[in-house]
């Protein structure tokens, strides 16, 4: 069956790969529905595209980190496997488009050879975790987050946990209490701080964006740094036995603590303090503690002939490091989109002169890190050559958006067109903003705030509107009012108006205009709040109006044909198949996986397997009789009601005292082998009564 050889050193990996492959096919040959299919290729970082036919794949980098060699790989897989072209998230990972499906799990493997991965980009997993661009070298951080951030990554990597949760889990560590990684905003935020000599985070739990952000709230205000792996841990537990997985947007975690509360969510999270793999879990630093070497390459100084503007550069997009003598270098890249080529000029820039690392950034910009003050000049010639001298790195003309329309089948209205033209606003009609650290533009395609802009000074957020005529046009609702606070606190933005989008630019003017006008140099969200949300709706009513609207104004930024209003194109598996035996099936495999991680002495692992399995069971049998299964928990409850308190199946024990055994046993050796020997009887039980029923139902026909 293998087409490709991996040539992975690591056998679970290699394993991973291979069966990608094999689920490839047998979807294709309709043995594998359409839904699960979905969730197999999503936890490993293959996303469907707006275009049929073709995958966006997301590649997974922990706090944005790479080096030189593993940048020349990207670049050459986005060369031999897409159009040469790649693109920054604001999650610091990096997306390739329009990759064939039959390719990914060879474009996978020769990631992997760089320790570059892909597993768990997308899906109902944790996602990649984030960090401040700057961690490690800031000047005013109490101790680097990198190696937390890092360890945090290693341990839920493949972690059964959280591998097929209701939705998506976001982690984040602010190297300060700036909180430039947004931890109000995740489902867990970590923020360092130090009481009496030791290390720990104030953790916030319960933050998102969305059309409904949620503040996290704060679940320690200290908590110890060999604590944050067992707590999150137990959050995940929760999250996934409890969380929704019906209704997709009622599924993420600030959800499910408005619904059973706060006070109630930390009681759960204590009672499941003791099946936890590890109470505590020390993290190794030394690796990040190493002394930073630079090639000892001898070069003649370029000469600089613009110092007006190298001087400006070095102003806005450098940045002195708590390392004497080193510096990073801020590069703005335009909607974080740029080429394979300049990759490659990039990574060996970093390799041969620098520090060789850099960092995407959470603005979908890039930070090179331990450059020498004596080689800035160098950097700057290079940079400029590749086009990446831009000034502004982090300020107001750096202008965050989500691809929106150009790929993604969620898009309403385009995101980077507008973008571009906001830009382009700013540096030739408001100069005096350019080096503007406050105010910020974010832009999303959708309602999803993959682009964040309702955490934006000035935020739009991708709609569609209708004319009196019933003609659709492209639109934008502009939010405005954000602010991060710092130390875990932030303001979302307020919903204002809705404007056709290509009326985004007279909106900007208005604002900037008034801003400029009226604001007596106070920052912009204390202005808006100053003023209140009814003048700026005042303000920007006029450019609201739809009985006014223009054929360019049906025409969405970027696009030359009249706007249609296509959300969600789904892809078709094109087969029918059995559900519940499909799902029976999964449980057999997790059953598989519990025995293998049993015999790796990986007792959590093997526990958590074999959970999941009873689970999977209970599932099947419910959905043949037609019952909702929301969530883990409504499983387990009505699968007693169902089937063991009507005698249809006969247990020792109910089946909820069976499955929760899990919280109520630490992790060894003796309830590992208990649990797997309790599951297999009971997965006896269940298909003997689906035979049953088949035949019963046979003998019917």
């Amino acid at each position: 069956m293998q087409s490709f050889r991996t040539e992975i050193e690591n056998p679970v990996v290699e394993k991973d790969i291979i069966e990608l492959e094999r689920k490839i096919q047998a979807f294709k040959e309709g043995k594998v529905d359409e839904e699960r299919f979905r969730s197999l290729r999503l936890a490993r970082g293959v996303y469907g595209q707006r275009q049929e036919g073709v995958q966006m794949i997301r590649i997974k980098l922990p706090y944005g980190k790479v080096t030189g060699e593993q940048l020349l790989k990207i670049a050459d897989v986005s060369d031999e496997y897409s159009t040469g072209k790649l693109h920054i998230t604001t999650r610091q990972d990096i997306q390739i488009h329009y990759v064939s499906l039959d390719r990914t799990p060879e474009l996978w493997a020769a990631l992997e050879r760089d320790a570059i991965t892909l597993r768990e980009a997308c899906g109902n997993t944790v996602r990649n975790i984030t960090a401040s661009e700057t961690a490690g070298i800031d000047p005013d951080e109490l101790f680097d987050v990198s190696p937390y951030a890092h360890a945090m990554f290693q341990f839920f990597l493949r972690n059964p946990i959280c591998q097929e949760m209701g939705r998506k889990f976001k982690i984040s560590f602010s190297a300060t209490d700036a909180d430039t990684a947004l931890s109000y905003l995740h489902d867990l935020g970590f923020i360092p701080k130090i009481e009496n000599g030791k290390r720990g985070f104030k953790v916030l739990l319960g933050g998102g964006l969305g059309s409904q952000p949620r503040h996290a709230d704060v679940l320690y205000e200290f908590l110890p740094a060999n604590r944050i792996i067992p707590v999150t841990e137990g959050v995940l537990r929760i999250f996934d036995r409890y969380g929704e997985r019906t209704k997709r947007l009622k599924a993420r975690m600030k959800f499910l603590i408005k619904e059973i509360g706060f006070e109630s969510f930390v009681n759960l999270i204590e009672e499941e303090q003791k099946a936890l793999s590890n109470q505590v879990v020390d993290i190794e630093t030394h690796e990040f503690e190493k002394e930073i070497t630079i090639p000892g390459i001898e070069i003649e100084e370029p000469t600089i002939t613009d110092k007006v503007t190298y001087e400006n550069w070095k102003q806005t997009n450098v940045i002195a490091q708590k390392q004497e003598g080193f510096f990073a270098i801020g590069i703005k890249v335009k909607l974080g989109d740029f080429s394979s080529e300049k990759a490659r000029q990039l990574a060996r820039l970093i390799r041969d002169y620098g520090g060789n690392e850099l960092r995407f950034t959470l603005r979908q910009n890039m930070l090179i890190r331990h450059v020498k003050e004596a080689l800035l000049p160098l950097f700057y010639t290079v940079l400029k050559e590749i086009g990446f001298t831009q000034e502004g790195y982090n300020r107001f003309s750096d202008i965050t958006a989500c691809p929106g329309t150009d790929t993604c089948n969620l898009g309403i209205a385009s995101s980077t067109g507008i973008a571009s033209e906001l830009e382009n606003i700013i540096l030739n009609e408001y100069p005096e903003y350019i080096k503007n650290k406050e105010l910020t533009i974010k832009i999303s395609g959708c309602m999803n705030a993959c682009g964040q802009h309702n955490m934006a000074s000035i935020g739009f957020q991708g709609m569609s509107i209708r004319t009196p005529e019933k003609l659709v046009a492209p639109a934008l609702q502009v939010l405005l009012g954000g602010v991060v606070l710092g130390d875990g606190k932030g303001r979302f933005a307020d919903k204002v108006i809705k404007v056709p989008s290509k009326r985004g630019p007279e909106a900007l003017r208005a604002l900037l205009d008034d801003y400029k006008d009226k604001a007596n140099a106070i920052p912009f969200w204390k202005y808006y709040e100053e003023k209140g949300e009814p003048y700026f709706y005042e303000l920007l009513k006029p450019l609201s109006q739809t009985d006014n609207l223009t054929a360019t104004d049906l025409i969405d930024w970027g696009n030359s044909e009249q706007y249609i209003k296509a959300v969600g194109v789904g892809e078709c598996a094109g087969v029918v198949i059995d559900l519940v035996q499909t799902l029976l099936f999964e449980a057999e495999e997790k059953m598989t996986y519990a025995l293998e991680a049993f015999q790796d002495e990986r007792w959590s692992d093997s526990i958590y397997h074999t959970y999941a399995s009873l689970v999977q069971s209970a599932k099947a049998l419910l959905i043949s009789e037609s019952k909702k299964t929301n969530t883990h928990a409504s499983i387990i409850n009505q699968f007693d009601e169902e089937f063991v308190q009507s005698g249809k199946i006969n247990l020792d024990q109910d089946f909820s005292s069976l499955i929760y055994a899990i919280k109520m046993n630490e992790s060894n050796a003796v309830f590992a082998q208990k649990y797997i020997d309790v599951s297999l009887d009971f997965h006896r039980k269940i298909e003997q009564f689906r035979q049953k029923e088949l035949s019963d139902a046979n003998q019917k026909n």
